[in-house]
């Protein structure tokens, strides 16, 4: 995978701070200051393995971005980067297909180590499996083209999705916490809003379950977590 960051932030201060200080940390740069380039940038190259997309801009926001980003098929990872901090903010940024957020002002050492970790999720050689393909009832992972089906037909997942089904997949029927589920996706020395679990799991009962509303794979445990059923 390419160690390139998209940056998409209209205050230029901001945006070079951030751009100087990804370089230091190896990473090659693109930078926007509007949200439609970035997704015309996206649908046309595929050279981008990160975007930190501010929410705040002068056309469209980056919620807005990340969700026709998502639209077009794209995997990468996608952090989102914004001045509110209100709870529901959080909420749409991962129900619009992020992976991560961080709040203005924020520390540029903790933003790079967003970045860091997000990158080693996608691409570490925690993806390395001895075999190719798990199956579970109707639904097949994958791990090498890191797709997943449901009775033959692809189901669109991000690359965060996809690590939280291969956990689900190779624990079929055991109770995971939400820490631990949260350790074996985001990291170990992950910082981050313990919630992006559930809004993870709302995502993904979208996308696989028959109905979302009455799940029979992504059970709940009042209290403790979550429990794939096949």
């Amino acid at each position: 995978m390419n160690k390139k960051v998209l940056v998409l932030e209209d205050e230029e201060n901001i945006r070079k701070f951030v751009v100087i200080n990804l370089k230091r940390a190896g990473y090659d740069t693109v930078e926007f200051d509007m949200g439609e380039p970035v997704v015309e940038y996206i649908k046309n190259e595929d050279d981008v393995a990160i975007a930190i997309l501010d929410v705040m801009l002068p056309d469209i926001g980056g919620f807005e971005v990340c969700r026709r980003i998502r639209g077009l098929g794209s995997r990468i990872g996608i952090i989102m980067l914004t001045a509110m901090g209100q709870e529901a903010d959080k909420v749409n940024g991962f129900m619009t297909g992020a992976d991560d957020y961080v709040v203005k002002p924020f520390s540029v050492a903790e933003l790079v180590a967003r970045v860091d970790a997000l990158y080693r999720r996608l691409d570490g050689d925690s993806l390395r499996e001895d075999s190719e393909v798990l199956v579970s009832g109707d639904f097949r992972l994958n791990l090498r083209s890191r797709e997943l089906s449901k009775k033959g037909k692809k189901v669109e997942i991000t690359q965060v999705e996809f690590l939280i089904i291969r956990t689900f997949l190779k624990n079929v029927g055991k109770a995971m916490s939400r820490e631990e589920i949260m350790r074996t996706v985001w990291g170990e020395n992950y910082q981050g809003d313990p919630k992006i679990v559930d809004v993870n799991m709302r995502r993904l009962r979208i996308k696989i379950e028959d109905d979302a509303a009455q799940p029979r794979h992504i059970m709940t445990i009042w209290g403790y977590g979550y429990r794939w059923e096949a």
